[in-house]
């Protein structure tokens, strides 16, 4: 009967041990976004958040946006620059932003998808995020069709739209890793 009981209480113990895994796993799983996020997502000092412009050439990539490889996102001017690992401007182009910015600071491109239906409901492809801000996620993506060009301000979104040739563009050059420096 002894050898009965210790084993009764190992099996129950090793229920309530698997329980309690698996509630700290669904807790984990839901935190909301920002909460668990490193201090590596946040503004970074080398990082200028308003940017110098030239205002004889306004797609001049700002210097003050950082060195190397990387994607620019100025959030005033509604521009992205893709930079090469050379320091050059590969390619620029103007964006519809969503209705919640990216604060200023240097990000990496955490996921991507080929195709999703956006939080307003239009179907994207292309997409690129890179942080989230109060439980929405930000990132860039293209409309499929014409008519969804433009995000659905009335919705939060953190989609920043792209024509689709740019979205194209986009999708080819920020992979997995890849420097996100949004400046004002």
């Amino acid at each position: 009967m002894a050898g009965t009981s210790a084993g009764i209480v190992a099996g129950l113990t090793a229920a309530a041990v698997g329980s309690v895994g698996f509630l700290a796993y669904q807790a984990s799983a839901t935190v909301p976004a920002g909460l668990g996020d490193t201090p590596s997502a946040s503004a970074s000092p080398s990082v200028a958040a308003k940017a110098p412009r030239d205002t004889r050439h306004p797609t001049a990539l700002p210097s003050g946006s950082g060195t190397g490889e990387r994607v620019v996102y100025s959030v005033d001017d509604d521009r992205v620059w893709l930079v090469g690992e050379n320091g050059k401007v590969q390619h620029t182009f103007k964006v519809t932003p969503g209705s919640v910015d990216p604060l200023p600071g240097s990000y990496a491109v955490t996921s991507r998808s080929r195709a999703v239906t956006g939080t307003d409901g239009i179907p994207v492809e292309h997409v690129v995020r890179f942080t989230s801000v109060r439980d929405v996620v930000i990132g860039f993506s293209a409309a499929t069709d014409r008519s969804g060009a433009e995000p659905d301000t009335t919705v939060k979104t953190g989609g920043i739209r792209e024509k689709r040739a740019d979205g194209d563009e986009m999708w080819k050059f920020a992979t997995i890793g890849v420097r996100v420096v949004v400046i004002r």
